[in-house]
């Protein structure tokens, strides 16, 4: 396995007396494209939450690129090399999908900011952002898109630029909350592809929530953790999930005998 960028073990977090997310356990590697699937409800964004310091664990062990983060800020979690996204985009509607690339990069500022305007390093420190926005969005296929407004986008388009503001600060691990939820199929296949090329071209690990287990299965992953009831119930290729019982139960519910073995054709014939 490639080196570890985020180590996961034995991750609980409690509201009261539910139990949200119990013991969960799980690495992902340099490089990785790893699905988190599971059943609504089941407690993939509460993980996300708790990993991105948004929520304080009620136990256990959080690693990122080698460093405890059980206990960092957001901020100070985001500074490591780790961004992530939400299930429902927060662009600046009345932005144009340029802007909205050029504020979330780190270290903008000098400490006196009325001196940073006039500095001719931040000049150029900011035409070196603008270029690096203007390439995310050739990246994701969308460079077209630069000068529309954030509120004459499309649901899925919002998505796509949503995914390049996380790419802005240049992360090493991205963590994406269901980025294709409400999506048209074409442009959620293409977001998709676009994430398999990214990862394969620059090497940075991607770990995606996604709740449509025959979507998943066909994009490219190269892990797939399964998680039902707030516990890891599997984790394997796309192959080994396919072909689990438990899997396709946890989806579909403990159905006759006949019908979960066609629920698992189905799943080998959309492939």
């Amino acid at each position: 396995m490639p080196e570890t960028v985020l180590k996961v073990e034995n991750l609980r977090k409690e509201f009261g007396g539910l139990i949200a997310v119990g013991n969960v356990s799980f690495e992902i590697g340099e490089g990785e494209f790893v699905g988190l699937i599971g059943p609504n409800g089941c407690g993939k964004s509460t993980t996300f939450n708790c990993i991105s310091g948004l929520l304080e664990q009620t136990a256990g062990d959080i690693e990122i690129f080698g460093q405890n983060a059980a206990d960092m800020r957001p901020d100070e979690i985001q500074n490591l090399g780790f961004t992530r996204t939400f299930q429902h985009t927060r662009l600046w509607r009345r932005m144009t999908v340029i802007e909205n690339l050029m504020v979330p990069p780190r270290n903008q500022f000098a400490p006196n900011r009325l001196l940073a305007i006039f500095s001719p390093r931040t000049r150029k420190a900011e035409a070196e952002r603008l270029a690096r926005a203007y390439a995310v969005l050739d990246q994701l296929e969308v460079p077209h898109m630069a000068h529309n407004l954030a509120s004459e986008l499309s649901g899925g388009q919002s998505k796509l630029v949503d995914i390049g503001r996380s790419m802005m600060g240049d992360p090493q691990l991205l963590l994406l909350d269901e980025p294709v939820a409400g999506v048209a199929g074409p442009l959620a296949l293409k977001i998709f592809n676009n994430l398999r090329r990214i990862v394969t071209e620059t090497g940075i690990s991607v770990l995606v929530i996604e709740h449509n287990m025959d979507f998943i299965l066909r994009q490219g992953v190269d892990r797939i953790i399964v998680m039902n009831e707030g516990e890891i119930l599997m984790v394997g290729t796309p192959e080994e999930v396919r072909s689990n019982r438990a899997v396709i139960e946890a989806y579909l519910g403990a159905a006759g005998e006949d019908e979960t073995e066609g629920a698992g054709e189905e799943a080998e014939a959309s492939e």
